[in-house]
């Protein structure tokens, strides 16, 4: 669980988070919508598929990164539970 909250506790990796709730993107299409380099994007992405939140298919000679929706509702369920009745 640590490495989850290592990863969303950065504000571009939940912005990329947020990107890829639109869509699959590559690493080049993410990296379009920040001003940092794209060796730091790809860390943030190797960070976000550590912590389960993302998932990478290889389409040809793309890598395509998508939201792993499960890994978000587990999250979502945990959180949930601190909800006061």
């Amino acid at each position: 669980m640590n490495i989850l909250f290592k990863a969303l506790n950065d504000a571009t990796r939940r912005e990329i988070l947020e990107l890829l709730k639109e869509k699959e993107l590559t690493a080049g299409e993410i990296a379009d919508h920040f001003n940092i380099t794209k060796p730091s994007i790809s860390h943030h992405l190797d960070l976000l598929k550590q912590a389960g939140l993302v998932d990478a298919e290889k389409q040809g000679q793309y890598i395509y990164y998508a939201l792993n929706t499960t890994v978000v509702e587990e999250i979502l369920k945990w959180f949930m539970q601190f909800k006061s009745k």
